[in-house]
């Protein structure tokens, strides 16, 4: 790595210790030696092993639930439905005012997609609480489903949450988040060209090494440690606190290391009911998804479309750009509302355009819920738009890094959300670029700077 001292001289303090310096991780000769230890490395005397029943449906009304030939399989301690959970219907980001709660726990009276947890088996082997789930009876009746995001917003398809009453998250500013800058439809008619493209992505799991899991011990006098891969330790612990209808000071949860998450392991699914289950049987519990579970039932980075229309002057200027983006958030909100809402302030790229329309939906359909993936609400985006400028380049006639050039946000300019631009550094970043991959641009681009003033 090289740290170039000659941008931004004026301003760029040179007493840095860690910043352009080479660090050794400080959990590394851990990891390489074998001594960091995990959730699962936890085995306690007496520890029950928990299994879930999924649905085999993704959208259908639970007419019954039988246990009763699971509970007479051997070393079956305790079978838990919706009834057992104390406050079973939940939504992760209601920590910070995102609402309304969507999501149970264990499903009750229906199933939204297909791998659902309805009821949750423990047993004195892994192997019996899986036999005993084999045995739990679910009599469903199938309901239709929507897979599509645009056809769950069409009117008539099967609703899948009623919790929300429509298939599409509503925000203070109505059925999309919305970031309206300008006057686009001017912009169109004032544009020597437009050009109007669609993008879209499929779910994409994680695949971590290490599967979801925890491991909870009681620790007398209604407290509880949990082991647990989570990587939001506070949303979980918080979260957990409001399921289980338990102060937070009674639960002490132990985490820190991850083998592998990228993003999937910020939901709160194992802990509550693992907790509630060494809860109601005095006894340590483990819970883990199988290598199956976490490739079929933990939540994917979401499907994403964006579809694109920009209007760009011969000379290189974008002069309006209208995004209309859906995220695909399954069944359950999760974090997709917050997701949906990062990609509306960042539609428009890195780039000044005087002129935005931008509305992104988070919608519902009978889908795995989707959550959180390294960047999730840009990553897909970024990739859409910068594709987009390609194709904007190409239809002018023009290099497409010259064209970013022209197009580049710098400090001052006033972004579609309405802040200003501080601390951009986008023009020299393309200028070595333009240099490390030996691409020349014109001499006039290399002189620009990222201060408006020194344009």
């Amino acid at each position: 790595m090289e740290l170039r001292k000659s941008y931004f001289a004026d301003v760029r303090k040179d007493d840095l210790h860690e910043i352009g310096q080479p660090r050794p991780r400080s959990d590394s000769p851990g990891h390489v030696t074998g001594k960091t230890a995990f959730f699962a490395d936890r085995n306690f005397p007496g520890m029950l092993h928990l299994k879930m029943v999924r649905s085999p449906h993704h959208h259908a009304r639970i007419r019954s639930i039988d246990t009763s030939e699971a509970e007479k399989h051997p070393g079956v301690v305790k079978i838990l439905t919706a009834r057992d959970v104390p406050h079973n219907v939940y939504t992760i980001l209601i920590l910070i005012q995102i609402g309304p709660e969507d999501e149970t726990v264990l499903a009750d009276g229906k199933v939204r997609w297909k791998g659902e947890a309805v009821v949750a088996v423990l047993a004195e082997t892994e192997r019996a609480a899986q036999e005993a789930a084999a045995k739990v009876k679910v009599d469903y009746e199938v309901l239709p489903a929507v897979f599509d995001m645009e056809e769950a917003l069409k009117p008539g398809a099967p609703l899948v949450n009623e919790y929300h009453g429509q298939n599409h998250y509503l925000y203070d500013s109505g059925e999309c988040r919305k970031v309206h800058f300008g006057d686009v439809e001017a912009g169109f008619a004032a544009a020597d060209h437009v050009l109007e493209q669609s993008y879209q992505s499929s779910p994409i799991e994680h695949a971590p090494t290490e599967t979801t899991g925890c491991v909870v011990a009681p620790e007398g006098n209604d407290r509880f440690t949990c082991y647990t891969n989570t990587q939001a330790m506070f949303f979980t612990l918080d979260n957990a606190s409001i399921i289980l209808q338990m102060p937070g000071n009674k639960l002490h949860f132990v985490g820190g290391t991850v083998g592998g998450g990228f993003g999937g392991k910020v939901d709160v699914i194992v802990e509550p009911i693992a907790i509630l289950g060494a809860k109601l049987t005095g006894r340590p519990v483990s819970f883990i998804y199988s290598r199956e579970e976490e490739m079929q039932i933990s939540s994917p980075r979401a499907a994403e479309k964006v579809v694109i229309k920009d209007g760009v002057m011969k000379d290189g200027r974008i002069v309006a750009r209208k995004v209309t983006g859906y995220t695909d958030a399954g069944a359950y909100s999760r974090h997709s509302p917050y997701g949906a809402q990062k990609g509306a302030g960042h539609y428009p790229g890195p780039y000044t355009i005087p002129n935005v329309w931008i509305d992104t939906y988070c919608v519902y359909t009978n889908r795995t819920p989707s959550s959180a993936m390294r960047g999730f609400g840009v990553t897909i985006g970024d990739f859409a738009l910068e594709v987009q400028m390609d194709k904007l380049a190409r239809l002018i006639g023009m290099d497409p890094l010259e064209f970013r050039f022209i197009n580049a946000y710098r400090d001052g300019d006033m972004k579609a959300h309405r802040q200003p631009t501080e601390g951009a550094a986008l023009i020299e970043c393309m200028q070595e670029a333009s240099r490390a991959a030996n691409w020349p641009v014109a001499e006039k681009f290399m002189a620009m700077s990222s201060y408006a003033k020194g344009a």
